[in-house]
This record gives C-alpha cells, structure tokens and sequence, in this order.
C-alpha cells in the first residue's frame, strides 16, 4: 500500500491534476466512476508498473524477513558416570559461576579408594625406610666379612711361609685355604644381599610409589567427579534435583544450564534464495523484535552462510528424492547489533523481524561511474527508506498484531 500510495503520487496524481485543471474536465461530470479508468488509465497503468518495479527493487536491494531468531545452545547438567545424589547446593533459577558445585553424588566408594591409595603409599614409604635400615646394616656386615677374609688371607700368608721354611705341616696351610675361600664366599654373598637392597631403594620401591601415586591421582579424579560443577557462568534451569534421585548421564540429566552469554551476541536470520547475491558481510540491516517492541535496533551483518541447510543429506538405508524436499530454505545470515548493549533488553530465542540494506555509497564517490549507474545507484539507496518505513510501521503495529489480533 505505501509503495501504492508512492507511485501514485508521479503517475495518478499529474494525470488526474491534466485532465482536471489542463483539460478542464470535472469530478461528478466528464470524471465519474464510471470514467475513471478511460480518464486516467495511463496513470493506472504507470502507476501499477512502477509499484511493480519498486516492490521488486525494494526486496531484492533491501531484503526482510520475518525468520529471526536469537538462537543459543543450553548445556546438559550431567556427571560422568551414574550415581545417586547427596547432596544439592543450588535451586532451580539460581545463577551460577563457572566452577561452583551445583550437586554431589554418593562418594563413598571413590573416598575408600582415595583412602587405600594414600596408606598403600605409606606402606611403600615405610619399606623404603626399612631399606634403608637394611642398607646400613648390610654394610657393617660387608664390613666385618671383609674383615675376617683379610684375616683368613694373613693368616694363610703366614702358615704358607712356615710351610716353605718347613716349620708348619702342609695340611694346616690347606684348613686356612679352606678358611679363606669361605670368607671369601660369604663377603660375596653379603655384597649381593646389599645389591639387592640397593636395588630395592635405587629402583623397585620407587616404581612402586609412582604407581600407587598415579593409583591415588586416578581414585581422586573419579572422587572429584562425584561433585558436578558449572562449566560456564549461567543460570539453572529445570533443575528440580533432590536428594536420593539416580542421576544417569545417558537418560536422567539432573537439568540445563543456559550460559550467561547465549543468545547475547547477535541474531540468525534467514532471507529468501534469490537474495544470495546481494547478501555481503558488512551489510546495515535493522531489526525488531516482539520481546521489545517499539524499538529499531541497529545491526550489521558480520556472517553469511555459504550453503542452505535444507539441501543437507545424511546417510541412510534410502535414496533421496529432491521432490520430498517442500522448503526451498533460505540464506542463514548472522547479524550481530552495530552498537555495544544493543542486545542487552533482547531475551535468548526471541522472535525478530529484520531488515538488510544495500548500500552504494562507495561506488558513488568513484568518480568513474557513468549517469546511468550513478542514477541507479541513488535509486536504489534512496529506496531503502521505503523498507526502513515498513519495519518502524510493524514495530508500531507489533503490540496491536500481537495482543489484540493475535488473540492473545
């Protein structure tokens, strides 16, 4: 109607203001309803192909669409494994920070293992102290084996020197060799009882310990997930969790936690096919939306999805027939607000109408540009006002649309 109401103005209105004052021809007389259309059908005519034009230039140029959406994503309130509650630390609405403990579950086991890992580690520590012991006391027994073998090879020295000035018998020489090699045998066994002792410190117990620390490390992960903190800040939601309910991350959620930031930057909008090429980022567009009526907020297009999601296939045990596709789909198109705290007042999933505007300003500074393109160019930028029009009348309508004829 308004583009109607525009045309009329260049194409009814000079043909009605001839006939009337150039022609002399009156309104009730020459001019009736009855002669309307023979009087000033040049002017109809003119003025219904240049509406024409004009709605086709507007929506093409300066596309709208009523599918916008503050879409965002709520995350699960879940742990990672099943479990029974005991404790709740939160309400249902309550705002969280990230980190903060929202339940816990039933830690007794996860505690006894935390508890067995940390006396297993005790133990190790006290068997490396007796190591040590055992050490020390493996050394004063190779000290004194080492001891009497010297004692047994002096004294064979000497009775071997009798022997050779015939003053001792040759079977005394062959007791003390005897002598000798045992003390020999027993300081090498001595020697290889501290080997293994040291062996024991060195390398064993050690190995032992880091292996009940990594045991202890493991228990207290798991006991660490019976408490189910926030990821992110953001509110609960749906969160009627009590204690003594089964919590089962595959099929039982406890209930959902909407981030602080979602659906707070910016708005997804899909425009029509035939707009894919004038669609660019960096576009001025507007939008308003029923959760705030009666406000224009600026945006600017910072993403244009290269691809329509009705054309995605999945694999199936089916072929795909295009003619069970009945949407064509649209342009997914993310417009973010041009200024800071433009989304402030917007709730997450709210329902907009948004605009988008070509814009030739630069191209009209180039100083290159012929007539033609630069009269084109200054129509299609001036006729975007008509568009912004349009939106600031929807949002005046929007209470009245939506309260009284929507039946609400």
């Amino acid at each position: 109607m308004l583009e109607m109401m525009l045309c009329s103005m260049f194409t009814i209105l000079p043909d009605y203001l001839f006939r009337r004052y150039w022609q002399g021809k009156r309104i009730g007389r020459e001019i009736t309803l009855y002669t309307v259309w023979f009087q000033l059908r040049w002017g109809i005519t003119s003025c219904v192909i240049l509406t024409l034009l004009l709605i086709t230039t507007i929506f093409y140029f300066h596309p709208s669409t009523k599918s916008a959406v503050t879409f965002f994503r709520t995350i699960p309130i879940l742990p990672e494994g099943a479990g029974r509650v005991h404790e709740v630390l939160v309400g249902n609405f309550d705002a969280v920070k990230a980190g903060q403990p929202i339940f816990t579950l039933d830690s007794s086991e996860e505690e006894a293992a935390v508890e067995s890992g940390k006396r297993r580690i005790t133990e190790i520590d006290a068997e490396l102290a007796q190591a040590k012991l055992q050490l020390a006391a493996s050394q004063g027994k190779i000290q004194e084996a080492q001891n009497s073998y010297q004692q047994a090879l002096e004294e064979l020295a000497v009775q071997t020197a009798l022997v050779k000035k015939d003053v001792a018998a040759r079977r005394s020489v062959e007791k003390l060799q005897l002598v000798a090699d045992g003390r020999k045998g027993t300081l090498a066994a001595v020697e290889a009882d501290s080997q293994v002792v040291e062996t024991q410190i060195a390398s064993l117990l050690p190995a032992q310990r880091a292996s009940a620390e990594a045991e202890l490390a493991e228990a207290q992960v798991k006991l660490d997930k019976t408490v189910v903190r926030a990821g992110v800040d953001g509110t609960v939601e749906q969160f009627a969790l009590r204690k003594g309910d089964i919590v089962n991350p595959l099929m039982r959620p406890a209930g959902i936690l909407v981030p602080a930031d979602a659906g707070r930057r910016g708005i997804f909008a899909g425009f029509g096919q035939i707009e894919a090429q004038v669609m660019k980022v960096g576009m001025i567009g507007e939008i308003t939306c029923v959760a705030q009526p009666l406000t224009i907020i600026p945006m600017i297009v910072t993403e244009v999805q290269d691809l329509i999601a009705a054309g995605q296939v999945r694999g199936t045990d089916l072929l795909l027939d295009p003619s069970q596709i009945t949407q064509p789909g649209t342009i997914t198109v993310f417009m973010e607000p041009l200024y800071k705290g433009g989304f402030d007042k917007i709730p997450p999933g709210s329902h907009c109408i948004a605009n988008a505007y070509t814009s030739y300003h630069e191209r009209l500074d180039d100083e290159n540009i012929t007539t033609g393109q630069w009269v084109f160019y200054h129509v299609i930028d001036t006729v975007g006002l008509v568009h912004a029009m349009i939106l600031r009348l929807q949002a005046l309508l929007l209470p009245l649309t939506t309260l009284v004829l929507g039946g609400h």
